[in-house]
């Protein structure tokens, strides 16, 4: 009696449990709905769009290709929406309705037969014949219209870069119960009808959102390729920055997003003539040194005229020398700066170059290594040796220097974006990359912290004390042994120390775990 008694316990603690479950599968379903409803809307909201920018005359060209793929790709998701309702209906309909008195109510929402009967095992049809089973079609179709929507997209890079984002994707779950990884098995075996419709609604999400996604790039290519000016620059391009004395001096001064429409109106020194949108300087170059050219450009904008400074700098040189920076057209703290020098009629072991503030290192005749401590600007005078034993000044160069721009911080390559569990887990650290920079700089990061917010439930995490070096501390090592598809991973509070001795905050890192 005892024992009987203990089985009937349990079993109303399964009925217990399965109800709290089924109530929870009928809420995400209806958030679920409420989703796709809204996001219909938004879809409309596009379309109609799309309508009113055909009907402006110099856009119908463009917008007409771009409006039929979309409206394909509006026929496809209907398509296969009602599909998935059409599922829908022939789950609940096999496994008894909806109740008499509550047509909103599945009878049997706990009943796990009918789902793998129809999704994975067939089922009988209305006439009593064997139907085959729909999961596998259900699959084929779903991977379908994931194609068919990707084909609207003609950049391959774009199309590469939506394929990782789009919504709707053909995911296999393995398990225990399903080692195969057969993907109606892992969706619809042994679920409760209630759980197989949301399944299904979910479904039927990812096609509007992916629809969302691509008809909102379709839309974004009707002004890709029309120029516009949301900004404007004014820029000068000296045709040579480095002149003798006597030379004529030319340069092109322009918008930044120039239109060859538009004749700003330009202002300097010398004589400036435009032609085709673009102001062309001349001069004569006058002095020695480095010499400074600035003006105004004044063009007509949508409020009125608007009006940018304009400014460039090029080198007189005096007849016999020459300073020449290999690398950079300026000299960065703390790595050691390449110049070239040379005066004309001079052997180059008589030649000498001097840079109050900076430390030299020749390197060759002629080649020397410039470090240098504080930004500002220094003056890099070249002399040489007479035959009479006197020293010559032949040319002197202003030069600015700076600071040795802010890597970026890097984990895997990457700063953001999606990253698979494993690719992170294997990592040991965080590093600091300088992008383009032409000196062998290296930063060493010195210190981050770790934040990780699970996608289901669970409370953000972050560690408890900061990591002292670039490598993971064993409290985010162990995190990182947890993390699962669909969480956030957070490095900030990130700094590193460059070859100058300063200390870089540098840029966060946030990742979606795949």
């Amino acid at each position: 009696m005892i024992n009987l008694m203990y089985l009937v316990l349990t079993a109303l603690l399964a009925l217990n449990v399965s109800s709290e479950i089924l109530n929870a599968f009928k809420i995400v379903n209806k958030s679920i709905q409420r989703s796709n409803e809204t996001v219909s809307d938004k879809n409309k909201k596009v379309y109609q769009d799309f309508e009113d920018n055909l009907a402006v005359a110099s856009k119908r060209d463009r917008v007409k290709p771009l409006y039929d793929k979309a409206k394909e790709a509006k026929a496809a998701s209907d398509e296969m929406f009602n599909y998935i309702d059409s599922l829908k209906s022939l789950i609940i309909t096999q496994s008894g309705g909806y109740l008499p008195d509550n047509p909103t109510e599945l009878k049997n929402e706990s009943d796990i037969e009918t789902p793998t009967r129809i999704m994975i095992e067939g089922y009988k049809g209305a006439d009593g014949s064997k139907v085959a089973a729909r999961g596998d079609e259900l699959k084929t179709k779903l991977m379908a219209i994931r194609e068919k929507f990707l084909s609207y997209v003609d950049n391959p890079a774009k199309k590469a870069e939506l394929a990782a984002q789009l919504p709707l994707r053909i995911d296999t779950p393995v398990s225990e119960n399903n080692p195969q990884g057969d993907w109606s098995v892992g969706h619809f075996r042994m679920v409760p009808v209630m759980a197989a419709v949301t399944i299904l609604t979910k479904f039927q999400s990812d096609v509007k959102n992916t629809e969302s996604t691509v008809i909102k790039y379709l839309f974004d290519q009707v002004d890709a390729s029309v120029q516009k000016f949301d900004a404007i620059r004014a820029i000068a391009v000296p045709k040579n920055a480095y002149v003798m004395q006597g030379q004529k001096i030319e340069a092109d001064i322009m918008l930044a997003a120039y239109n060859t429409t538009v004749n700003p109106r330009i202002t300097g020194p010398g004589s400036i003539t435009v032609k085709d949108g673009v102001g062309t300087f001349a001069s004569t170059a006058s002095g020695v040194g480095m010499q400074t050219v600035k003006g105004t450009l004044t063009v007509d904008g949508p409020s009125g005229p608007e009006q940018k400074n304009w400014e460039f700098q090029y080198m007189v040189g005096s007849a016999g020398a020459s300073i020449q920076l290999d690398k950079m057209n300026v000299f960065y703290i703390g790595v050691p700066n390449p110049i070239t020098v040379s005066a004309a009629g001079v052997p180059l072991e008589n030649i000498a170059l001097s840079i109050p503030g900076a430390n030299l290192s020749s390197t060759a005749k002629g080649k020397y290594d410039v470090t240098v401590g504080q930004p500002g600007k220094v003056t890099a005078t070249v002399s040489a040796k007479m035959p009479d034993g006197t020293s010559k000044t032949m040319g002197t160069m202003e030069i600015r220097v700076k600071r040795i721009p802010d890597p970026q911080a890097r984990i895997a390559g990457k700063a953001s974006g999606y990253i698979p569990a494993n690719v992170l887990k294997a990592q040991t650290g965080v590093i600091a990359a300088l992008d383009g920079f032409d000196f062998d700089a290296k930063f060493q990061v010195i210190s981050f912290r770790m934040g990780h917010t699970p996608r289901r439930g669970g409370d953000y995490w972050e560690s408890t004390k900061l990591a002292t070096n670039a490598y993971f501390t064993d409290e985010m090592k162990a995190r990182l042994n947890v993390i699962k598809p669909g969480d956030k991973v957070f490095f900030d509070d990130i700094k590193a120390r460059g070859p100058d001795g300063s200390v870089r905050s540098l840029n966060g890192i946030t990742f979606t775990i795949q």
